[in-house]
């Protein structure tokens, strides 16, 4: 037989600091008598665990609310956004995209540096740790607490380090020895797609769904896998490598050393280029060979025949229906195994695709499975990886400064 236990005074302080933090985070300044309202504490109860939250520095008057009656019950509290700042970036091959922000997760500062910028490559992983401090300096941020980076690969679970079938670039393993070095920064290293899957849940197309799979739809394709509210990882870190997957239609198999005759050949944005020039719509053509930008530039290609397809005509339908008919196969086959009931499009493909492509998907996939799926446009944005990076910073921060409570899917491996 399982015996309750009572909790103690300190953890039922603990547990009602928390929820009046998290309140105060979710829904801005608040009162006491909202505060009470909103949690169903006992006016001396919140009267104390405001005291004690102003006494740590997390919580601050900002001014009286609107009422005509003053007094103690018209003051606001509201977190102090800059007890604690925290950093996001979004690790590609082209380059790195940066932000700065509050404990609030309010953006404060942002900066790209790019690969082929007149500057070796090499340089890279210096110029972001450098420009990284400098709009940290600007935001008036002494330090940053936390830095979540969303990177291309796998993260192993056990050992933290990133890897990837295809080789990465060397300077990706020097900028995060760099911030590991950062004295008295936590990093957070995660895979990009998990990270745009917590902003697509949190913020984004899928703020209704517990259970979901974010079919990321870029240079390449890949997955989030949230089950339940938690994000799936798997015991290597690859769930999600859906340019694996063997389907039809590739005339090969992929291997281990390479996604090539797997879904990626169906979905890459070489692929897609390919499938519109074959149905003889306007491509655009490359316009910044050179190594770096070689992969952005089919991308952006990718991304703009989309986009023109959606104008309407004949072939242009013809090219959405096909493209939808292929990224079906792939979901196809995440569905009949997890039955998300939610397919969320992502990545530059799925948003320049929207709303019609999701529809186009959806109808294909009623067609090939018996499994109820809604398909739907992601609502992340271009920067759903930066969200995700800096929901998980926050997260991370706010649970170390708040105490309890675990993000989605529960801590990602902090090195």
């Amino acid at each position: 037989m399982t015996t309750a236990r009572t909790a103690t005074p300190s953890t039922a302080r603990a547990i009602n600091d928390r929820l009046a933090l998290d309140l105060l985070l979710g829904q801005g300044p608040l009162t006491a008598p909202e505060l009470r309202n909103l949690t169903g504490l006992s006016r001396p109860t919140v009267a104390d665990l405001l005291e004690r939250l102003q006494r740590s520095g997390l919580v601050a008057v900002v001014g009286e609310s609107g009422e005509v009656r003053r007094g103690p019950n018209a003051r606001l509290y509201a977190l102090v956004a800059d007890r604690a700042h925290l950093g996001g970036l979004d690790l590609r091959e082209t380059g790195v995209s940066l932000v700065v922000a509050d404990l609030t997760g309010r953006t404060l500062a942002t900066a790209e540096i790019r690969a082929g910028d007149g500057a070796p490559a090499g340089d890279l992983a210096a110029r972001t740790i450098r420009t990284l401090r400098e709009r940290a300096r600007e935001a008036g941020a002494e330090d940053l607490r936390t830095v979540a980076v969303g990177a291309p690969g796998l993260v192993d679970p056990a050992t933290g380090e990133l890897y990837g079938s295809g080789g990465l670039p060397r300077w990706h393993a020097e900028l995060l020895a760099a911030l590991r070095a950062e004295h008295g920064t936590e990093l957070i290293l995660e895979n990009e797609v998990n990270l745009a899957a917590i902003a697509e849940h949190r913020i984004g197309a899928a703020r209704d769904r517990d259970t979901f799979v974010l079919l990321w739809l870029g240079h390449g394709a890949g997955a989030g896998v949230v089950l339940d509210g938690r994000l799936r990882r798997g015991a290597s870190g690859g769930t999600g490598e859906i340019g694996f997957l063997p389907v039809p239609g590739t005339g090969a198999l992929p291997s281990a050393t390479g996604c090539e005759g797997g879904f990626h050949s169906l979905a890459n944005s070489a692929a897609i280029c390919a499938l519109a020039a074959a149905h003889g719509l306007p491509v655009p053509t490359a316009g910044r060979p050179p190594r770096a930008q070689a992969q952005a530039d089919v991308v952006t290609r990718a991304e703009e025949a989309v986009r023109t397809a959606l104008g309407g005509g004949p072939a242009a339908a013809a090219f959405l229906d096909e493209l939808a008919e292929r990224i079906a196969i792939g979901a196809a086959a995440v569905c009949a195994v997890l039955d998300p009931g939610c397919v969320v499009l992502g990545g530059e493909i799925g948003r320049a695709g929207g709303e019609l492509l999701a529809a186009l998907v959806e109808r294909r996939l009623a067609g090939l499975l018996p499994l109820r799926t809604e398909v739907r446009a992601g609502t992340a944005g271009g920067g759903a990886v930066l969200a995700g990076a800096v929901l998980t910073a926050g997260d991370a921060v706010r649970r170390e400064l708040f105490g309890g409570g675990e993000p989605l899917g529960g801590a990602p491996g902090a090195r």
